[in-house]
């Protein structure tokens, strides 16, 4: 009877762990406005009426939400190649690089064939954005596997190369004629013929129908990381390298492909935004979505699903601190300090997570250990959950 008590509640308390490291993201969240709150306070504002004016214009009105659910898509779309990194045990900090290859790949294509049919267009340049950005990923994941290169050096450093190729090329070869005509020379492409622009779907707003398709493609990702044997490998190739390559799998070629995958998403991203926002190749276009898609993923808990809603919280951040600056009259500074210090414990909230997870598979395995011999079992097999 003792030890069915003791099961209970050993059972009661994992539940207990497992919904406060689920919430430990919200409350990373709030301690970090709190901290802006005391921020904004040394400016001598109200911070109730600043985050009051955030909420309003990120989720308030129609305008603030169309706006807020188009800043998610690229977002969303970012986290899911995260998440899929991270799973393998790799870290892509590529996805501004990865974005910018997407975005003049899929410019590219769109500008050199115009009479198109439009949905064919459509398709070719969003597969043509998502197999840049694949092939910008896989640099950096080819050298971990091969030559055991640190991915964190080498993305950012691809990062640098893509912000300079794409400044070469429009001030050169993608510079819009009209602008060289007129003797203005902004550094622009040539705007994109119609039948490749998204549809909206709302109208006489930004949001369009990129945010359906990564919404799918959020589905998709889950299936296939939790359901596919691909995804099983990509999965324990992160849990335990050693373990998984003393099962056969081959971790080196998963680590790549995974980096490969996450770059895909990114480049589908930037395909993303110039077929459904912006129209042409534009500099700044990334918005910093390559490193906030970081975050996202991190706040969802690396999952594909709970990136949906991590999306959205960012994308209202984004769209809110614009109006919060607007209404109250902060400096920029500050709304680019208040998102730093939601990175900074959000990224500390996760590694606290680890910890306890790491802390609770010890207790686990020291009671294992003390208790009675367990039967022999054997292992799972590789299509397991």
């Amino acid at each position: 009877m003792s030890e069915k008590s003791s099961r209970s509640g050993s059972s009661r308390r994992l539940t207990a762990d497992r919904l406060f490291d689920a919430l430990l993201p919200v409350l990373a969240t709030l301690i970090a406005l709190a901290f802006g709150a005391i921020l904004l306070l040394f400016l001598g504002v109200n911070p109730l009426e600043a985050y009051g004016a955030l909420f309003r214009g990120a989720f308030g009105t129609v305008s603030g939400l169309t706006q807020t659910l188009a800043k998610a898509t690229p977002l969303l779309l970012v986290a899911l190649g995260i998440c899929i990194a991270f799973r393998a045990g790799v870290i892509n900090i590529g996805g501004e690089g990865q974005i910018i290859l997407g975005a003049i790949a899929a410019s590219a294509v769109a500008l050199a064939l115009p009479n198109l049919p439009g949905i064919l267009l459509v398709i070719l340049a969003l597969t043509v954005g998502a197999l840049a950005g694949a092939f910008w990923g896989g640099i950096a994941g080819v050298l971990k596997a091969r030559f055991g290169v640190n991915e964190i050096l080498s993305t950012v450093m691809l990062n640098a190369i893509a912000l300079q190729l794409m400044n070469f090329l429009l001030r050169g070869p993608m510079l819009d004629p009209e602008q060289i005509a007129a003797g203005t020379n902004v550094p622009q492409s040539a705007t994109l013929p119609l039948q490749v622009w998204l549809p909206r779907l709302v109208p006489r707003t930004l949001l369009h129908a990129g945010l359906i398709l990564a919404i799918v493609l959020a589905i998709l990702v889950y299936i296939f990381l939790w359901r596919t044997t691909i995804g099983y490998r990509i999965r324990a190739v992160g849990l335990n390298p050693s373990a998984a390559r003393y099962a056969g799998i081959p971790v080196k070629r998963y680590m790549a492909l995974a980096m490969i995958l996450s770059g895909a998403f990114a480049g589908l991203a930037g395909a993303v935004e110039v077929t459904g926002i912006h129209h042409r190749m534009i500099e700044g276009l990334t918005g910093g979505y390559g490193f906030t898609g970081i975050v996202a993923a991190l706040f969802g808990k690396l999952h594909p699903l709970g990136a949906i809603p991590a999306s959205i919280i960012f994308g209202g951040l984004l769209v809110g601190a614009d109006k919060m600056q607007r209404t109250v009259q902060v400096p920029s500074s500050l709304v680019v300090a208040v998102n730093g210090l939601i990175v900074l414990f959000v990224v500390a909230s996760d590694y606290f997570v680890r910890r306890r997870a790491r802390r609770r598979g010890r207790e686990v395995s020291e009671t294992e250990t003390s208790g009675p011999p367990r039967p022999a079992m054997d292992m799972p097999q590789e299509g397991g959950s």
